[in-house]
């Protein structure tokens, strides 16, 4: 297990990675006792890693002080930590330290939810389609394996990336299989752009906020994030062309339409000015298409009268899409669309993680996409009676907090009117409900206010969680506003 950077401006890091500490029976202290004392044991805290002070770690989980000075002691009875006067609590040089060679990996509260024991815990923090719709089943019951095949397709499936391409091409962007490469999902795919493109030390233009996963990938490659903040009408066009001119980053991740998490759309021409100044500035500019297809209406507004036109449209990009959010996120099918020779490298580097994506999942993909029409309509439905489900519920019981409708996607992007989103997701977690800070998406350091809530969940799921959100918002007492940087510091 990676060890956890503990300097005093990263102590999100460790509430990071306690996870849902707080969610078992017994008296709190023990609880966050247990918790430390698996990090400890697993090497996650090194022999002689500092710990916070009792108060600052207190305030950072939303108990009293006296929980954490509890659970310090436990640990310090087992010999596990040493607390001395002048010096604060350190981890004992005693401890085992870990027998596994290290290992990189997330502290990102988004993934690290869906590692946790099921339990009754509503989980607003990771959006995905509730359960998978009847046309998949239908697909995978009527799936016929190729015969003479190996079963191996680095690429991906030939029908599946000429369906894919076709997809484009009807949009208006000419589309040949050669520039499609079929991945495990959309995050495999960033996940193999990242490690093909960016170099420690490389800059990448990002939103501020942005799409936490895509953070910890720059994060492992030791990349250089340059946030650039998004605003009611997506990312700041002219700062990000800025940014470009001046430090010339390796790699642009932007997500312009459905922005995650603030459900923003840049308007097409702001989206054609961003691809035509990384175009001249040759800098590689990645669109995460992976919400595009969620739009409420499913049509555009007056002078934009094609609001689903791809940024490819307008030069070259880089497009990762997949079909997680329309169809279950358990088809792990995604795709990068990009120029023909750097599909055939990324293929080369696939083929060295794992030979190629499922076969049957692209099997069964080939046939939603030959109906994706009526499976897209039904999931829009769906995702709009959530959102506005959502939205009222929160105006009922939540009417301090605010948030701005959305014309798409998948969350709702939630300022609160005091406190920080991190200590507060403490508090609602022991309520049963988990939601993601927006700390954890912003490399500007901002958003601390902020929490991404999706709404895909049945109605009567998204009514108990806002009523379990009250009632933590009824017991939320934040100390003094903290002065750190947000969680963004240990996922980029």
């Amino acid at each position: 297990m990676e060890p956890i950077s503990l300097a005093p401006h990263t102590i999100d890091a460790l509430v990071a990675r306690l996870g849902r500490w707080s969610a078992g029976r017994g008296p709190l202290y023990l609880l966050l006792a247990a918790r430390l004392r698996r990090l400890i044991d697993e090497g996650a805290l090194p022999p002689g890693t500092a710990l916070p002070p009792d108060r600052r770690l207190a305030v950072a989980l939303a108990v009293g002080r006296t929980t954490v000075v509890a659970a310090y002691d436990t640990l310090r009875q087992e010999g596990r930590l040493v607390r001395r006067q002048g010096s604060g609590t350190r981890v004992a040089r005693a401890a085992l330290a870990p027998e596994q060679p290290r290992v990189t990996e997330t502290s990102n509260p988004l993934f690290l939810h869906l590692l946790e024991s099921p339990d009754d815990v509503i989980l607003l923090s990771c959006a995905a389609p509730a359960q998978p719709p009847p046309e998949l089943a239908e697909a995978y019951r009527s799936l016929v394996l190729p015969d003479a095949d190996l079963g191996y397709h680095p690429a991906g499936l030939g029908a599946l990336r000429a369906a894919v391409a076709a997809r484009y091409e009807a949009r208006g962007v000419p589309t040949g299989p050669e520039r499609i490469l079929v991945t495990t999902g959309a995050q495999q795919g960033l996940s193999l752009l990242t490690r093909l493109l960016l170099a420690p030390g490389d800059g990448v233009l990002v939103e501020a906020p942005t799409y936490p996963g895509a953070l910890d990938l720059f994060r492992e490659a030791a990349a250089v994030p340059l946030p650039v903040a998004v605003g009611p009408d997506g990312v700041d066009v002219a700062e990000a062309v800025r940014v470009m001119e001046r430090h010339r980053p390796a790699l642009a991740y932007v997500v312009p339409r459905f922005q995650n998490p603030t459900g923003t759309v840049l308007p097409p021409l702001a989206c054609r000015r961003l691809v035509e100044a990384a175009n001249a500035l040759g800098v590689p500019l990645v669109d995460d298409e992976v919400l595009a297809d969620l739009a409420f209406d499913g049509g555009g507004t007056a002078g934009d009268p094609d609001p689903a036109l791809p940024s490819a449209a307008y030069g070259e990009v880089i497009s990762v899409g997949s079909l997680s959010k329309v169809v279950w996120g358990g088809l792990r099918i995604g795709w990068v669309r990009g120029p023909a020779p750097l599909i055939a490298r990324l293929a080369r580097l696939k083929a060295l993680h794992d030979l190629g994506s499922d076969l049957p999942s692209q099997l069964a993909a080939v046939r939603i996409l030959d109906d994706f029409a009526s499976v897209l309509a039904t999931r829009t439905a769906a995702v709009r009676a959530g959102h506005d489900h959502l939205r009222t519920e929160l105006a009922r019981r939540l009417p301090s907090w605010s948030c701005a409708p959305t014309t798409g996607g998948q969350t709702l992007w939630v300022r609160l009117p005091h406190g920080d989103g991190v200590s507060f997701a403490q508090l609602a977690l022991r309520h049963g409900v988990a939601v993601l800070p927006g700390a954890t998406a912003d490399a500007l350091g901002g958003s601390l206010r902020h929490l991404r809530l999706h709404f895909l969940a049945p109605p009567e799921v998204l009514t108990e969680a806002v009523r379990r959100l009250a009632a933590a918002w009824a017991e939320y007492a934040p100390g003094p506003d903290p002065e750190r940087a947000a969680l963004h510091a240990i996922v980029v």
